[in-house]
């Protein structure tokens, strides 16, 4: 979307008062999105100030053309890494495929494909959200119902509508859409950020590495320009453990976990020292992502597994769609309905192909592994083109109205 179509859009929601519940990425980028086309927003966040806990994320180029559309991309640019390649290898540290990224995701998708810090992206969107009239109102519990109510601390008010973007655990999502308790998949994950400075050259290099052993794995890059380097390890897990991300984890629970990696691994692990460990848990389908007023966004309806780094972008997704749709329609309610229509589908295929893509990481009988490994390397080698087209129908998508 042009500069000049989003400046089409800015009075078509004019006048009209919009609630969103959750300052993470998907419901700060909802609230700028909304507020670019004229809606009076008020943003309710339950923590007393709007930020993330320190780690990565990976915008992928469908994310990065909504970061462009919200008159975000130079902006975003200034603390975005562009990695070269992702890099999957053994646990041993040889190579087994390489997937081009950079240049060629340029050329291919449009759009490059990107890493942040979290923060610094929240920081992006929330100062453009302030900058377009958004009312940042934290420290705010808010309950809304479908008629567009919403009550909190300090307030209650009646709005046109009310996005929940609430989060995996949304209290909107179990008291008005209802859904299957979420299922503990005997994984869990940890994650940690820690300084680049002197480590190997090439461990630091410009690109994305999964690390692969049998049961778990271990994804690395850097952040910040290559000052930082953000791993996040998965490992098949007994013990049932608790779906927060902010849990707070144990630097030789971590390296324990990694223990008979090599090549780069032993030397980013042995730098941690903070860390968190969540449990990684798989969600039904939400049937329903509208009703009435108010409708969900983001990990709220469809939580996804970190194996196709597609949770971010998704909600920014979301957001592009949401406002496009309600400044396009008749009507808050059958905005909201297109919404869903226009989207409900894509995001459940994104989780479906998620919880199937980290199969091939963890595999255990050395044998199959082997083959499964020896194929890849085959088409990365001779091929490589076909384990890029394995992402196009993610990659090159947009949502609606973009």
């Amino acid at each position: 979307m042009t500069a000049q179509a989003d400046q089409t859009y800015a009075t078509s929601l004019a006048a009209t008062s919009i609630a969103v519940i959750g300052g993470g990425i998907g419901g700060v980028a909802a609230a700028l999105a909304l507020a670019q086309r004229g809606a009076k927003v008020q943003l309710f966040e339950q923590a007393p100030a709007l930020g993330e806990v320190g780690a990565g994320l990976q915008i992928s180029p469908n994310g990065v053309a909504v970061l462009a559309a919200l008159g975000l991309k130079d902006k975003a640019a200034m603390h975005a890494s562009a990695p070269k390649a992702a890099e999957l290898r053994n646990a041993d540290g040889a190579p087994v495929a390489t997937i081009a990224l950079g240049a060629a995701a340029q050329a291919r998708y449009g759009q490059p494909y990107w890493q942040f810090h979290r923060a610094d992206l929240l920081d992006v969107l929330v100062n453009a959200a302030s900058a377009a009239g958004v009312h940042v109102r934290l420290g705010q519990v808010a309950q809304a119902g479908v008629d567009g109510a919403l009550r909190s601390a300090d307030t209650s008010q009646q709005f046109d509508a009310v996005i929940a973007a609430d989060g995996v655990h949304s209290a909107h999502r179990a008291t008005h859409f209802g859904g299957i308790a979420p299922q503990f998949l005997h994984h869990v994950a940890w994650r940690a950020t820690i300084p680049a400075n002197g480590l190997p050259p090439d461990a630091v290099a410009p690109v994305a590495r999964i690390h692969m052993g049998a049961g778990r794995h271990l994804v690395s890059y850097p952040l910040r320009t290559g000052r930082v380097m953000n791993l996040v390890g998965i490992v098949e897990w007994a013990e049932w453990v608790g779906e927060s991300w902010s849990q707070q984890g144990d630097g030789d629970g971590f390296r324990a976990a990694f223990a008979r990696f090599g090549g780069h691994v032993p030397a980013l692990l042995e730098r941690v020292e903070t860390c968190y460990r969540w449990g990684l848990f798989g969600h039904a389908p939400v049937a329903q992502w509208a009703k009435g007023r108010l409708a969900l966004l983001g990990d709220a309806c469809h939580p996804t597994l970190p194996f196709l780094a597609q949770g971010a972008t998704q909600a920014l997704e979301d957001a592009w769609a949401l406002a496009a749709c309600l400044a396009q329609a008749s009507t808050v309610e059958s905005g909201l309905t297109a919404y869903q229509a226009a989207r409900k589908a894509r995001a459940d295929s994104i989780v479906a192909a998620a919880a199937q893509s980290g199969k091939i990481y963890h595999i255990k009988q050395p044998l199959v592994r082997g083959i499964a490994h020896m194929g890849l390397r085959g088409l990365s080698g001779f091929t490589p083109a076909l384990l890029q087209r394995r992402f196009d129908w993610i990659y090159s998508a947009r949502p609606y109205g973009l």
